[in-house]
């Protein structure tokens, strides 16, 4: 009884953070897209290359391989609630790992910064597959690494592309049949465009390893706070 308390105010959580993602960007998010061209025409070419090739084995390796699938405690016994419990706790072990990295390679400037890239990604997909784990599921099959590259690119996407990409997440019992051809060429786009002004900030001398540290904790929050959220809708909706 007291874990279906917890159910039902998870579902009216989750419900909530969702209605509160369908809002289209104002003005002041096209002004820090703007501010965010012009730092990113800064950076080098080799280092776009750099992040571009990153996130493309990313994605291959989420598809196909089990880089991202590490020893974990799993209990199939364990309630809704406590399954959190555990995701809570692999979310801020991740978060203290994606800060020490992210301060170590931010002070390096611009090539340990670039170097950070795809360090973080496989920090956030590592922390994904965990929480996959916890939460019941078989992240060893192809549609469930699908639903897991689709929380990742709503997390980290553009007003529009987030909106679709959650409508697609709350309805994925209906829809995961037709995801197979999901254009992963689009999440690597939007991933990239959607890197945050501050996070390119990481890239330039004398503030990347402040940086580095705070934000990569910022990330690994917002997509384990998505995660949560996918999967509670997922189970409880």
């Amino acid at each position: 009884m007291q874990d279906d308390h917890y159910k039902e105010r998870k579902r009216k959580e989750a419900l909530f953070y969702y209605n509160s993602l369908q809002r289209r960007g104002g003005r002041f998010q096209r002004m820090s897209k703007g501010t965010q061209n012009i730092i990113t025409d800064r950076i080098p070419k080799a280092v776009h290359s750099t992040m571009t090739t990153a996130v493309r084995q990313m994605i291959e390796l989420s598809l196909t391989s089990s880089k991202y699938i590490l020893p974990i405690k799993v209990d199939d016994n364990w309630s809704f609630e406590e399954r959190e419990k555990e995701v809570r706790k692999v979310i801020n072990r991740y978060k203290t790992t994606a800060r020490i990295e992210g301060a170590g390679t931010g002070a390096g400037g611009l090539i340990l910064g670039a170097a950070d890239f795809p360090l973080l990604l496989s920090i956030k997909m590592k922390c994904l597959f965990d929480i996959g784990r916890i939460y019941g599921f078989d992240v060893t099959a192809f549609s469930e690494r699908v639903f897991l590259l689709q929380v990742f690119s709503a997390t980290f996407s553009s007003v529009d592309t987030r909106i679709q990409l959650w409508k697609e997440i709350r309805n994925w019992n209906q829809v995961t049949g037709a995801i197979d051809d999901v254009n992963w060429r689009v999440l690597q786009q939007e991933y990239r465009d959607h890197i945050d002004l501050v996070k390119m900030m990481q890239l330039l001398p004398g503030v990347g390893a402040f940086v580095g540290a705070i934000i990569n904790g910022k990330f690994l929050e917002q997509l384990g706070t998505a995660a949560m959220h996918a999967y509670r809708m997922r189970m409880l909706t």
